[in-house]
């Protein structure tokens, strides 16, 4: 039964990977140079106008490799499945493969609100369903490997939220001003970072200060 199960959770992960690689690998479908002007002569200018195409591609790639990255990371931990799990994975996937065109309509549609927004929603249901992965196994220790400590736990959950937050301000924030939006999930692997740190720096000052009032 082990076994079986440990095949489950192998092909779930298999065929995450493979996915992401396809989500991925669409994104450069939409890199291309419309030229009309009969010239046939390609200049520095031409390339420049692509700006919003590499803008929205180098995003994507970004928050495909961070989502990747932490899913990796989850199933590190996590050793055994079950439907909800894999629904939760199952929709989690298809808001990833949802991304290419979210992404084609900001390179086509830059800095307006409509494009703009249906990204950063799309951004935010593959962040919700990542969510909804780790806080199902968090609750659940028989789901985790035994080196998956509480301090670890309640980190990635923290991570998590950071994530889900990033995603809503750039919904509101693409109702005021668009380019802010894109601008702030870009910013998404600094803003954890930073906020991780703080979170640490936090967790050691209590402990610190407990150990103090203890002594």
């Amino acid at each position: 039964m082990s076994k079986e199960k440990n095949l489950e959770l192998e092909r779930l992960v298999f065929f995450s990977d493979a996915v992401v690689a396809i989500a991925i690998t669409l994104l450069a479908l939409d890199l291309h140079l419309e030229k009309n002007d009969g010239t046939g002569i390609l200049s520095f200018s031409d390339i420049g106008h692509l700006w919003p195409k590499f803008s929205a591609f180098f995003l994507s790639f970004l928050l495909i490799a961070v989502f990747w990255k932490i899913h990796h990371q989850f199933f590190s931990f996590i050793k055994k499945i079950d439907s909800r799990l894999l629904w939760y994975n199952i929709f989690w996937l298809l808001f990833v493969i949802m991304l290419p065109f979210s992404t084609s309509l900001v390179s086509e549609y830059f800095k307006q609100t409509v494009s703009v927004f249906i990204y950063s929603v799309n951004t935010l249901l593959i962040t919700f369903f990542q969510n909804q992965i780790w806080d199902y196994v968090a609750v659940r220790p028989d789901f985790l490997k035994e080196h998956a400590n509480k301090e670890m736990i309640n980190e990635y959950r923290f991570d998590c939220n950071i994530a889900m937050i990033n995603a809503i301000i750039a919904i509101v924030l693409s109702f005021i001003s668009p380019l802010a939006a894109f601008l702030i999930l870009f910013a998404r692997p600094l803003m954890m970072r930073i906020m991780k740190w703080m979170y640490k720096r936090r967790i050691k000052i209590n402990t610190v200060s407990t150990e103090d009032h203890s002594s």
